[in-house]
């Protein structure tokens, strides 16, 4: 199993709506480094949700259902988009300031690549991210 970290805007469509919709797709996606993260991810793989812009915090987590298709939203073969489902609220959001004040993140792509809308995440980052959360 692989963990990634996807980001959406919570005005567009929150981890609120996403429990309240059970499940949704993953798509619109138009740059080719993030493109490439979708096609890499597997059935059953762990997405931290991050609410972008406002928020600025990781909030729950998601899991993968579907893997890479045709984004339904373009006829250009190059997109594609995932299926996911919620997985779990985290019981305390991690935010952008506790990420980039921790030592152990400073090589998380989401300090380094800010703009990435999908991005991978290593196993440590996500232990320490459950840490920070107070799942573990």
């Amino acid at each position: 199993m692989a963990y990634w970290l996807v980001k959406s805007e919570p005005f567009k469509y929150s981890w609120d709506q996403f429990e309240n919709d059970k499940q949704t797709f993953w798509d619109g996606v138009r740059n080719y480094a993030a493109r490439n993260n979708l096609r890499a991810m597997k059935k059953g793989d762990l997405l931290l949700w991050y609410h972008s812009n406002e928020g600025l915090e990781i909030v729950g987590v998601a899991k993968l259902v579907k893997e890479a298709y045709q984004d339904p939203t373009t006829e250009e073969e190059a997109w594609v988009a995932v299926d996911v489902k919620p997985h779990k609220k985290l019981k305390k959001p991690v935010s952008l300031a506790q990420i980039k004040a921790d030592a152990r993140l400073q090589q998380m792509a989401l300090v380094r690549l800010g703009r990435l809308s999908v991005q991978p995440v290593t196993n440590e980052e996500w232990d320490v991210i459950m840490e920070l959360a107070g799942e573990q």
